[in-house]
């Protein structure tokens, strides 16, 4: 059967593939591919430009361009012949660097030095460093973006409903109200510290060797300082240069990127099932679209489809980043392969994440679909914070307690539990306590809605 969408095994490459499509020339096969070609040819160009390894010596203009050609123009057909090449010995980097020497091979000045393609190399050379780049390119171009936008479009959230009042719930009971706006500012605040953090990663890189002592470097050419030439080079790639490694690079950077987006997605997670939940309670509406049907039976349903989208895939995005953090900084002695297999799957991390942005900002009516999915009802928390005047019990002990008025809290108690609550009935118990007449002027112009503490300032102060 033939790969479509309709026939993928991955909803990553099926039903969301529209979503995940600026990820596939960066995490697929084809994506390791040419970033491998590329550390490869930037290899041979650093050793050509060291005054130390004459058999290597500096490439032509014209040179130098060919070698620019071979990255720039390489494409799904060159990928495939990468792949023919594989077939035959069965190792992938080994594949690349015969691909590189057929590219040359018609070339004269470049096939006079081809055999310092991949000079002193392990795998894991252009591996660690392929793989670097391609998660610093994903990150800059595709997933920080679609976090940046989803924070911003919260913030705005935030400071659009900070003067709304609601009846918090603690424990899932009616608590001392809040606002919506101030609710969206937590998550905000929390998810933007993740961010910040992740946009402090750093990605590093090596390129020392079989066990990371420059052996095969030093014995070919004991005059030049490796150490020094590595640094340069992994810093020309736009990484940070790991001095001290075994055969492979440690992949502590990859846990702690991973460690934070995941923390960036369990945050979300949580903030999709309140959102849930507030639907739920009928603070806010869902628009649909007039075609979309929410059930297959019961024709009045409108379902908070895209927040529980949102939550399964950011579920499945922290499976597959929880075991990439756990496994990743592992290796028995100086290398074992359990890394490799597992390193390919940073993009099914990545995409399920990335389809999970998607889901919430089309969830909160920031999307291409829609204008406003989500509208709050103001009406029906108005309600709710009116049929709750017990939560007034807090303000009105706690100012009991500020005036001296013995066991405040044991009064309030066995008030709030012995009878219905509502405005009547707590106005006449404020007017029988003895408080000065400026304190018990404040509280029986009190309402749920107005008790609100500093909450539209911290929606509005984000």
């Amino acid at each position: 059967m033939n790969l479509q969408a309709l026939t993928a095994v991955s909803p990553l490459d099926g039903r969301y593939g529209d979503r995940t499509d600026d990820l596939r020339g960066i995490f697929s096969e084809f994506g390791l591919m040419h970033y491998r070609v590329l550390v490869e040819i930037r290899w041979l160009q650093s050793l050509a430009a060291h005054p130390d390894i004459p058999e290597v010596p500096p490439l032509s203009d014209e040179a130098a361009k060919h070698l620019e050609s071979i990255h720039d123009d390489f494409g799904v057909a060159q990928a495939e012949r990468i792949k023919a090449i594989e077939s035959e010995t069965n190792h992938d980097v080994k594949a690349v660097e015969y691909y590189l020497k057929e590219c040359i091979k018609n070339h004269k000045e470049l096939n006079l030095i081809r055999e310092f393609i991949h000079f002193a190399c392990t795998s894991e050379d252009i591996n660690n460093l392929a793989y670097a780049l391609m998660l610093r390119d994903g990150m800059e171009q595709c997933i920080r973006p679609a976090m940046t936008r989803l924070l911003d479009h919260i913030v705005n959230m935030a400071q659009l409903m900070a003067d709304a009042p609601m009846l918090a719930r603690t424990h899932g009971q009616p608590a001392s109200p809040t606002t919506m706006g101030k609710e969206f500012a937590n998550t905000a605040a929390r998810l933007r510290r993740q961010l910040d953090g992740i946009a402090a990663a750093e990605y590093l890189g090596k390129i020392n060797g079989a066990v990371g002592n420059y052996n095969a470097h030093l014995i070919a050419y004991p005059e030049v300082d490796w150490q020094t030439h590595a640094k340069q080079f992994v810093e020309s790639l736009g990484l940070k240069w790991n001095p001290r490694t075994t055969q492979i690079e440690p992949h502590d950077y990859i846990a702690e990127l991973f460690d934070a987006i995941a923390r960036f997605n369990s945050i979300l997670i949580d903030f999709n099932r309140d959102i849930w939940g507030y639907i739920s309670l009928g603070y806010f509406k869902l628009r649909t679209p007039t075609a979309e049907v929410g059930s297959s039976t019961m024709p009045h349903k409108v379902n908070p489809i895209n927040f529980e989208n949102a939550e399964g895939n950011l579920g499945t995005a922290n499976a597959i980043l929880n075991h990439l953090t756990a496994l990743l900084p592992i290796s028995r002695w100086q290398r074992d392969l359990s890394d490799s297999t597992a390193l390919r799957n940073i993009g099914s991390a990545l995409g399920y994440s990335l389809i999970a942005y998607h889901a919430t900002l089309k969830g909160l009516g920031m999307s291409k679909e829609m204008d406003k999915l989500l509208e709050i009802n103001a009406a029906r928390m108005k309600d709710d914070l009116g049929n709750h005047w017990e939560v007034l019990s807090e303000a009105i002990q706690t100012v009991m307690r500020r005036h001296g008025i013995e066991q405040p809290y044991e009064k309030l108690k066995e008030f709030t539990r012995s009878q219905p609550v509502n405005r009547e009935t707590l106005r006449a118990f404020i007017e029988t306590l003895a408080l000065p007449a400026a304190a018990k002027k404040s509280l029986l112009e009190l309402t749920p809605a107005t008790y609100i503490g500093n909450a539209q300032a911290q929606a509005k102060s984000l």
